[in-house]
């Protein structure tokens, strides 16, 4: 056993475990362990029994508001298991400060993250704070409504009906990033030529409408990586990275990004791929494992969630990633996402796009991402020889559509 984010040993009870029960309250919950030492080895305590009315009194005693946790005595080993909930009264402090779990270091936590952890307390997003400015217009979000939505105008009860304005607080911030003026950070755009020292175009766009924003990266996206192929006497639009790949990433970034930090969403564009970065890492009580999956989706902003999908921009809430990955089906070349704590990375590489006769596809299927396999257990799965089986493979190597692993007779193959 080892610690983790969400695991804590301690060898005896001082104050410093009540930095993390105020860690673990204010975010996802874990446990402590004490009678533990650092590698999770059980040591034990003197009196296990006393131990937990000391913790018990400890947290009582100095952790604003109370937290939800519970004691528990092995009396094998002579230890006790703290388990901390993940609370809704947030803050949680010790001390008048407010902590969370780095890894496996818990550490204070900054202004920005105090003032989140607030507004969770208070159940307030922060696209539902009073906007800055009262005063504004929105004909791009009316334009696209009108397309996609049907309505004639969009006048004040349809803004209501949107969650973008109320009569007690007037608009709020999710209308500001939908306005077709904000002061808020937008998307930068660099295409690279050869190399990173060479740019070829560089575009930052902001300041206005969210909307407006998405559409014109669509734009630049467009000129470098789809073009028309003449066949006979017909024209044929030609996508080296699916359109609807880039603009799922791109709204997915505008939906899901933290909107209180100043950073602009960056997109890098290569010969042979897009990078997609945007601020805010996977929404609380979504982890890494469980965002990358593409499984369901917790939304960071639902207000402009609810838009983006009422205007078409995006399908079923959760379903982006695999979404993504679908575009890739026939390429050899697959998208990447890369979930860090504060951010989102996800690379959109140009399409290879496999063209496999059947005997050839029998043996791509019978591979794995994961699992590299023989010659010999995949003539196992196709109907045919060993020599066919190995000559199909060396073509597919040859294409770049399987990967070799190891040499000589521990030579095994996968996707």
């Amino acid at each position: 056993m080892m610690e983790t984010r969400r695991t804590e040993f301690k060898s005896e009870i001082s104050d410093t475990f009540l930095k993390t029960v105020s860690a673990f309250a204010n975010y996802d919950g874990g446990r402590i362990f004490f009678g533990y030492d650092d590698k999770g080895k059980a040591v034990g305590l003197e009196n296990p029994k006393k131990a937990c009315l000391n913790i018990e009194n400890r947290i009582n005693d100095s952790i604003r508001p109370q937290p939800d946790y519970e004691l528990a005595v092995q009396e094998p080993s002579r230890t006790v298991i703290l388990t901390v909930e993940g609370g809704s009264n947030k803050p949680y402090t010790y001390r008048s400060k407010a902590y969370r779990r780095k890894d496996t270091a818990t550490i204070e936590v900054d202004e920005l993250e105090l003032a989140r952890l607030v507004l969770q307390g208070k159940n307030v997003d922060y696209e539902e704070l009073p906007a800055e400015d009262q005063e504004l217009t929105f004909s791009s979000l009316e334009k696209k409504a009108k397309e996609e939505i049907g309505i004639e105008s969009l006048n004040i009860d349809i803004l209501k009906t949107l969650d973008l304005y109320s009569d007690a607080q007037g608009y709020n911030r999710a209308a500001e990033l939908l306005a077709d003026k904000s002061e808020y950070p937008g998307i930068d755009i660099v295409r690279f030529g050869d190399d990173i020292n060479t740019i070829l175009k560089e575009k930052t766009i902001q300041h206005q409408s969210i909307l407006t924003e998405l559409e014109k990266a669509i734009s630049i996206y467009r000129d470098y990586y789809q073009y028309e192929e003449v066949k006979g006497s017909c024209r044929e639009n030609v996508e080296l990275i699916p359109e609807a790949a880039f603009r799922e990433v791109v709204a997915n970034g505008l939906m899901h990004r933290t909107w209180d930090v100043n950073a602009q969403i960056r997109i890098l564009m290569f010969d042979d791929r897009v990078e997609v970065t945007w601020p805010g890492g996977p929404p609380a009580g979504l982890s890494e494992e469980e965002y990358l999956k593409g499984n369901f989706s917790v939304l960071r902003n639902p207000i402009l969630g609810n838009i983006f999908y009422r205007l078409h921009l995006v399908e079923i809430f959760g379903t982006g990633v695999r979404r993504i990955r679908e575009s890739y089906r026939d390429s050899a070349n697959k998208p990447e996402f890369e979930a860090l704590e504060n951010s989102i990375k996800v690379t959109l590489p140009v399409m290879n796009v496999m063209k496999l006769s059947e005997d050839e596809d029998l043996v791509y299927k019978s591979l794995s991402k994961t699992i590299p396999r023989s010659s010999g257990e995949i003539t196992e799965a196709v109907p045919f020889g060993k020599s066919k089986t190995t000559a199909i493979l060396k073509k597919l190597v040859k294409n770049n559509y399987v990967t070799v692993v190891g040499r000589g007779r521990g030579t095994k193959y996968k996707l």
